[in-house]
């Protein structure tokens, strides 16, 4: 609006009777990149935009200043920039407490709804991360397959690395314990990590396990796959590989006696604060860390679930098994730069199901390996892992 055009009136005429050509305005704008609208006066016009971010900085329902801020706050978080030093003169920023936060859910977990798949030609799996299982003709091998998101197993969030929600090393070894004792073999008797399994708050997966037919020994190659469910239906990548073997003899240890005698206790204060500065982020599912002692180098831990977290349909809940594993952090056993995550298995064995609690024993050779021996709370085998 130039000065002669605010003093004619040939031009307020045509402003009260000509057409706005609002939406031709809109098109323009959009042309140009514009991703965000933000009305001066009220919300009539914004409310006419079918547009993904739109503010108002005036509304009949609030006052002019919450008004305007709560416009300012809405393009911010949709990526505006936003000088702050001038929004709030003389304001200065302070840091965040460095340590962890306590997170506690309040939200119910939904069921996870499988449908019946015998309707569709397979069984059920039985699994929580599992739903289906279907034997190959010809005694080919026989295909495990699921669908997990942080959606459908909100636990799993609680576990992350470096800033990334993976599903854990402990649930990779699960799957193949279950996959292993389809196929009648009750050993995972190798199994190795070859990538992450990176779970998007957004997105769901599809899991495949396949299982080969047995050779003579009896003797079943292993691998476990994955995909994004709306990506590419050929985007399978493998996560791990291993063979499953038939389970060997009866278990022949016991933790009857407790703590043992002459263990140390290891105090746990401030562990899992640690743990967040090293780079692990383990919400509560994973915290379940209870007591830790020392004794001619070996290790002893005491570890429960959190209360509400379901365990039925595990072998072992991959929530307590980690747990189990994080007792060579916290005895200080483990020394390396950058962060640790189980990649390699040998000799799994699974005794007894759904523990909820239960006690640990770890025996380290070398610097990053260990054998462990887990038993319920009163001494009785739950599962051993050789290395």
């Amino acid at each position: 609006l130039t000065a002669e055009q605010a003093c004619a009136p040939e031009y307020w005429v045509r402003q009260a009777r000509e057409a706005v050509r609002f939406a031709d305005n809109v098109t323009a704008l959009r042309e140009l990149g514009v991703v965000r609208f933000l009305e001066l006066g009220g919300q009539a016009l914004v409310a006419m935009l079918d547009e993904p971010v739109t503010a108002a900085a005036l509304r009949r329902d609030r006052p002019e200043v919450e008004s305007f801020w709560s416009a300012v706050a809405e393009l911010y978080v949709s990526g505006a920039t936003v000088d702050w030093t001038r929004a709030f003169p003389g304001a200065r920023r302070v840091d965040l407490p460095t340590y962890a936060f306590e997170h506690q859910r309040y939200w119910p977990e939904p069921a996870v709804a499988t449908g019946d798949p015998a309707g569709l030609g397979l069984a059920a799996a039985g699994h929580p991360l599992l739903g289906a299982v279907t034997r190959l003709a010809g005694g080919e091998g026989l295909v495990l397959t699921g669908r997990i998101s942080l959606r459908t197993h909100p636990w799993l969030a609680d576990h992350a690395v470096g800033g990334q929600v993976l599903l854990p090393g402990t649930a990779l070894a699960e799957l193949a314990l279950r996959a292993g004792d389809e196929a009648g073999c009750g050993q995972v008797e190798e199994l190795t990590l070859e990538s992450p399994l990176v779970l998007d708050e957004r997105e769901a997966v599809i899991l495949q396990v396949l299982v080969e037919a047995p050779d003579e020994d009896g003797r079943c190659a292993l691998a476990i796959h994955s995909r994004n469910e709306t990506a590419d239906p050929d985007g399978w990548v493998r996560h791990a590989s291993g063979t499953v073997a038939p389970g060997g003899s009866a278990p022949a240890f016991e933790l009857a006696t407790w703590p043992p005698a002459g263990a140390e206790p290891v105090p746990l204060d401030g562990f899992y604060s640690g743990l967040a500065e090293g780079g692990y982020g383990y919400g509560p599912a994973f915290q379940g860390l209870r007591a830790l002692w020392r004794c001619d180098g070996e290790v002893f831990a005491e570890v429960s679930l959190p209360d509400g977290l379901a365990v039925t349909g595990f072998g072992v809940h991959p929530a307590l098994l980690d747990a189990v594993l994080q007792a060579m952090a916290a005895a200080g056993s483990v020394r390396a730069e950058g962060q640790l995550v189980p990649f390699a298995w040998t000799g799994v064995e699974l005794f007894a199901t759904d523990a909820v609690a239960v006690r640990a024993r770890l025996t380290f050779s070398g610097t990053e390996t260990v054998r462990v021996e887990v038993t319920d709370v009163t001494g009785r085998p739950v599962l051993s892992v050789a290395s």
